[in-house]
């Protein structure tokens, strides 16, 4: 399995559980970190953090891996990472003030919209 396709498989988890403005950047070359940021938001604690179990448990059910979680339990800004894949699952009030889009805007965004469609 690919990076894509395990971008793939994380916006379609996030969009399962109704995570708002999902955002691709591709992080090729800006960043040693990951090939993909992928950044969502929900509107509470609790849909946030059950972005972050659909994401989690789809990742894993096509054999990917979690190699961790954090900012779980606050539920506030939730760092997932995959690998070249790293999610950062925001409460809409923590996404506002970090504007990760802003922080990295070097960054291409992926058009995820074929995706999100099916």
């Amino acid at each position: 399995m690919t990076e894509k396709e395990l971008l793939t498989v994380a916006v379609r988890a996030a969009d399962d559980k109704k995570a708002e403005d999902i955002v691709v950047l591709n992080m090729r070359g800006i960043s040693a970190v990951a090939d993909y940021f992928l950044i969502c938001h929900g509107n509470s604690d609790k849909q946030v953090q059950a972005i972050v179990r659909e994401m989690k448990e789809k990742v894993q059910e096509y054999t990917f891996d979690v190699k961790r979680i954090e900012g779980f339990d606050e539920g506030r800004w939730v760092l997932v990472d995959m690998g070249d894949v790293v999610a950062h699952i925001f409460h809409k009030d923590e996404r506002d003030y970090y504007n990760l889009e802003r922080l990295w805007g070097d960054a291409p965004i992926e058009d995820m919209a074929e995706v999100l469609s099916q």
